[in-house]
């Protein structure tokens, strides 16, 4: 147990260890090339791929780059091959000065997963820059009293070129009293050995040349001419406190800030002992930022200064006495950093639009964010707004990761402006904003929904084909195609027959259209199922119920089921003489086929034999007695009616009611005259010999129906004088009463009696089989295709005499 304890820690440091070094290796590994400058443009230098093991394969989906901190790139990748190549000019000299050995660093990054991996190329030198001496002549004013021996220092040769191809030797031309110390060309000065005394009495000037040479591969050389002025007496040269001087200047300080003084001696007196100060060697960039004055030897700001170009400058200063003699000494300006560059934020990647059904967690966005200052003032740290659905996450060295937090929709928001501010350390601190426009991608994850949960459309019968009935629609909050909603019918069938031959709808707006013409008669409403489906894949959809009533139109005309039209029957009402006013006469009954008020009847005598004697009531279609009938009116009488329906136009229909005025059968015969006088005369024989031999064989029957219905129920009830029977045959089920329209009810039928009372009542009048008779509010549907209850004729005769009650029907035949 101790044994297990103990070895804990262990176990854990090991794996640390592992872990930490697995880290260094992924994150901080790197790899070094060469390559030498000046190298043409598309030069592979190494290949990263097999240098690194990484598949070449995959570096653009990993979106492989390579990256530089400057203002220019010099190498690029080929995503392809994953070789490393030169892509601008490199200048060794401008990048590293005489600084050995010269670097560039890059970064290799690769994405998904993030890695990054240090990339060191060594910049060699080539032999591309001649020595250059500071002066094109130098001035030597030596005293004839120099021993032999003596060395005069002449500023070496400049040579940008680093090793063995900056200046390496140094020729003297041939003379006889000087010669070039060969042990001091590689120091920062060229000593010139006086040989042999000089007497300006025999020469007093000398002009040598000097020249510098490389030792590149076709080397290059640099020459200065030197005048040799032999003086009587010079012999000290100009000394300096301290050979290297060393100040701190901000990157800040404004043009015409001293740097730094300093101060050369000579113990010479005169000319001899007078200093004038240079700077030797500047560059280009050096020479525009900083002036020494010649007399005091101060140093001061000429240009503006930038910590972030150079954070340094060493400044070679040569003091010159008036005897020509030099000394030298170095100037070190360090450069302090002062916080004047904001935060950069650079996307580096984006995935936009960003689908809504994203996983919490994932990356959106890939961020770089540097600082070109230094120390303190180069940290830098980031961040969002809190009400948004995304965080930053600190990645490697100054990468972060916009990542989601919570689930999207972009239905409710579709699209973010992430707005993200950098800021560092410095003080003040200063910062930095970009706003990354973030669009929601859109998915098929609603289904369209209707405005409605029901429509209703009312369409009038006898509608064109083709007629708008409705419109429905249904709004799908996706976009695009996923929110562009088409519509289409349910399949199913409307008595027995399909919808489709009914009605279509417009796909792309949602109209109904009627394919034909409705009949209000034949059906008067029906219902369908309208879809509305998306074009997302896959797509979705929604029902609704459309509910078509179809209204009605006063497209039929009244129909007389009593009296029978003419040419069918002869019907014809006999009426007691001794009728009095207000009896009951007759009745017409008409139907219409049409609803509500198209089909409310009204009743109208149009002509009358005698215009007083009789009535119609407006809405019953009853004929009754308007006085009493007296012997003087005509026997006679023949009644045109006419029945008009309450539709818009109103359609109407007219009969004719054939009225005999008679107590007996014997004048019967007489109603042929009632006919047109041109029917056959055998008609009335035929009629005569039916009525006798009908009569007898109902005679029987209807004595022994009296008797049967007295012994079990007697509901007579006495009529007024001229009471009529109206056949059942004449009244077909298959219209609907419309109460006090005229319409008859379906149950509406008559039973005959014999006569009880007085000779002047001759029938009893017995109301309907059925008290349950349909209300006013209430109808019967028609029923098609039933037999035309006019195919058969009717003649009816009563009589008070024998007291009984003939119904014959027959056929007329022509």
């Amino acid at each position: 147990m101790m044994n297990t304890i103990s070895s804990l820690p262990c176990q854990r440091l090991f794996w640390a260890i592992v872990f930490f070094s697995f880290l260094i290796r992924v994150a901080v590994e790197e790899i070094r090339y060469s390559v030498f400058e000046e190298t043409k443009t598309k030069y592979i230098i190494g290949n990263l791929s097999k240098d690194l093991s990484v598949d070449s394969k995959g570096l653009r989906y990993r979106k492989a780059r390579l990256d530089y901190q400057g203002e220019k790139r010099y190498c690029g990748i080929d995503l392809e091959s994953g070789n490393i190549f030169v892509l601008e000019r490199i200048d060794r000299e401008a990048l590293c000065g005489t600084t050995t050995p010269c670097f560039l660093h890059f970064e290799f990054i690769l994405e998904n997963p993030l890695q990054l991996h240090n990339v060191i190329l060594e910049v060699q030198d080539v032999n591309d820059n001649t020595p250059a001496f500071p002066k094109d002549t130098i001035k030597l004013e030596i005293s004839e009293t120099v021993s032999t021996g003596s060395k005069f220092q002449i500023a070496r040769a400049r040579d940008l070129d680093v090793g063995i191809n900056s200046v390496q030797s140094y020729i003297l031309s041939p003379n006889e009293h000087f010669s070039v110390d060969a042990r001091s060309s590689k120091d920062r000065y060229v000593d010139i050995v006086l040989k042999s005394n000089l007497d300006r009495e025999i020469e007093g000037e000398f002009s040598l040349l000097l020249t510098a040479v490389d030792g590149g591969n076709s080397p290059r050389s640099g020459t200065v001419a030197i005048q040799v002025f032999v003086q009587d007496v010079n012999d000290n040269a100009p000394r300096f406190s301290q050979p290297l001087y060393r100040t701190r200047l901000f990157e800040n300080s404004a043009p015409g800030t001293s740097v730094i003084k300093i101060l050369a001696t000579d113990m010479d007196e005169g000319a001899n002992g007078q200093i004038t100060y240079y700077m030797n060697h500047l560059s280009d960039s050096t020479h525009n930022l900083f002036h020494i004055d010649e007399n005091s030897g101060e140093i001061s700001v000429t240009g503006n200064l930038d910590h972030e170009r150079a954070s340094s400058y060493e400044i070679e200063i040569q003091a010159e006495d008036g005897g020509g003699q030099t000394g030298h000494c170095k100037v070190q300006i360090e450069i302090a950093d002062v916080n004047d560059n904001a935060p950069v934020i650079t996307v580096k990647s984006l995935i936009n639009p960003v689908p809504e059904n994203i996983v919490v967690g994932s990356e959106v966005a890939i961020l770089n964010v540097k600082d070109q200052d230094s120390g303190e003032n180069s940290r830098v740290s980031c961040s969002i707004p809190m009400n948004l659905p995304f965080k930053l996450q600190h990645s490697i060295k100054n990468y972060f990761t916009l990542v989601t937090t919570t689930l999207l929709d972009r239905e409710q928001i579709a699209e973010y402006n992430v707005t993200i501010m950098a800021s560092d350390g410095g003080t003040p601190t200063l910062f930095s904003t970009t706003t990354m426009r973030i669009q929601v991608g859109d998915i098929n994850d609603n289904a369209p929904a209707f405005v409605l949960q029901t429509y209703g459309a009312y369409v009038i019968e006898n509608n064109k084909p083709g007629t708008s009935v409705c419109s429905v629609r249904a709004g799908d909050p996706d976009w695009r195609q996923n929110g562009t909603v088409l519509y289409s019918l349910v399949p199913s069938e409307v008595n027995g027959v399909p919808v489709s031959s009914f009605i279509s709808i417009n796909a792309d707006t949602g109209v109904i259209h009627a394919v034909r013409s409705f009949d209000y008669e034949q059906f008067r409403n029906f219902n369908v199922q309208v879809v509305a489906r998306d074009n997302g894949s896959p797509p979705l959809s929604s029902n609704v119920t459309v509910s078509v009533f179809i209204t009605d139109e006063n497209d039929n005309s009244p129909q007389i089921l009593y009296p029978a039209p003419e040419g069918k029957s002869l019907m014809t009402e006999m009426v007691p003489k001794a009728a009095l006013s207000g009896s009951l006469v007759s009745k017409v009954i008409a139907v219409d086929a049409d609803s509500g008020q198209n089909a409310w009847l009204s009743y109208q005598i149009v002509k009358s034999t005698d215009p007083g004697i009789f009535s119609i009531g407006l809405h019953s279609g009853e004929i009754r007695a308007l006085r009493d009938i007296t012997e003087s009116d005509s026997m006679k009488q023949n009644l045109i009616i006419s029945v008009k329906d309450n539709g818009q136009p109103p359609l109407s229909a007219t009969c004719s009611v054939y009225l005999l005025i008679s107590d007996n059968l014997a004048e019967v015969p007489e109603l042929k005259d009632m006919t047109y006088e041109e029917s056959n005369s055998k008609l009335t024989s035929y009629l005569i010999i039916a009525l006798v031999s009908v009569s007898t064989f109902f005679l029987t029957f209807i004595i022994l129906m009296v008797a049967v219905r007295f012994c079990h129920r007697r509901k007579p009830r006495l009529l007024f004088d001229g009471a009529v029977t109206i056949p059942s045959a004449y009244l077909p089920p298959n219209y609907a009463e419309v109460e006090g329209a005229g319409t008859l009810r379906s149950s509406y039928n008559y039973d005959t009696y014999l006569t009880t009372g007085s000779r002047t009542s001759d029938f009893k009048f017995i109301t309907s089989y059925n008290d349950n008779t349909l209300p006013s509010a209430q109808t019967l549907n028609k029923i098609q295709n039933q037999n035309d209850p006019f195919e058969e004729n009717s003649f009816i005769v009563a009589s008070s005499d024998s007291e009984w009650l003939v119904i014959v029907q027959y056929d007329i035949g022509c």
